[in-house]
């Protein structure tokens, strides 16, 4: 973990995918009038510059952000992230990505709390620098699944809690399933987004029959391919949602066809909303 940046990475496909639905999600918590706790175990630094040579040398997001810069058919259910992308590059050229601590602070209202956790020392403080006069947000600096111990059950007892792993060591579906076992038994409430990406059928299986074994319900898998099978790449990713927003896999569907269409090289890859466990 401490070795990876995820500047090399920043706008890319997985991006645009997990920071779309992301958005979504909080956009559902903040429809109630009480106040939501989201915490964000893998926080990074909130604001990745494109420009810089780590994210030029891979240049990942001219085939994600970059395609729907600019584009003038944004559906309506992804206009509030590209408007957090717009928010970050006021003179309309396309320059800085915000990570996901920037788009759940722009949706956060008065009474609403954050708290990032990042491993990386000197991720974490750019990170604390970035929100250093921002009331309602914690930086700590933290390896995430401990964050998972030390912070649920929240005081709201409703949220959404974030796991984007950088998935740069071994056996990172074990320990997800783990810690999301433990974290589910303190809050069984509360909303999970795990990301994901798309690796050989067999660890997939794996993980699947994991998840399964820990008898949580209602966990919603979305997952979303660009290329085809059997290409060298990561041909997608997916997200798990446990305790999802309702009916929020219908109005996932239709984004992710979407994103599918603006995001892959003719017409590959594809599109799931199912349920993994059902309620």
């Amino acid at each position: 973990m401490l070795s990876y940046r995820h500047l090399f990475h920043a706008g890319s496909f997985s991006d645009v995918f997990k920071h779309a639905l992301l958005t979504r999600l909080l956009i559902a918590l903040g429809k109630k009038d009480k106040p939501y706790f989201y915490l964000d175990t893998h926080a990074g630094i909130g604001r990745y510059d494109l420009s810089h040579p780590w994210a030029q040398k891979v240049r990942e997001y001219e085939n994600g952000i970059g395609r729907l810069w600019g584009r003038r058919d944004i559906p309506a259910a992804l206009a509030p992230y590209i408007d957090a992308v717009k928010a970050e590059n006021r003179d309309r050229r396309l320059r800085f990505y915000p990570g996901s601590p920037l788009i759940a602070k722009r949706l956060m209202r008065a009474g609403d709390r954050m708290v990032l956790t990042e491993l990386n020392r000197t991720d974490c403080a750019d990170l604390g620098k970035l929100f250093a006069k921002e009331r309602g947000v914690v930086v700590e600096l933290l390896d995430g699944y401990q964050g998972l111990k030390a912070h649920l059950p929240p005081r709201e007892r409703r949220g959404l809690v974030l796991i984007d792993s950088s998935f740069d060591r071994a056996r990172e579906f074990a320990r997800i399933v783990t810690a999301l076992a433990a974290a589910h038994e303190r809050w069984s409430t509360g909303m999970y987004a795990i990301w994901y990406p798309l690796m050989e059928p067999g660890d997939m299986r794996n993980f699947e029959r994991n998840l399964e074994k820990t008898g949580i319900r209602k966990i919603l898998r979305l997952e979303l391919a660009v290329m085809p099978a059997n290409s060298p790449l990561t041909p997608g990713c997916g997200m798990l949602v446990v305790n999802p927003p309702w009916q929020f896999e219908d109005e996932a569907r239709p984004l992710l066809e979407w994103l599918r269409q603006a995001l892959s090289n003719d017409g590959a890859g594809g599109v799931k909303a199912e349920w993994l466990v059902p309620e």
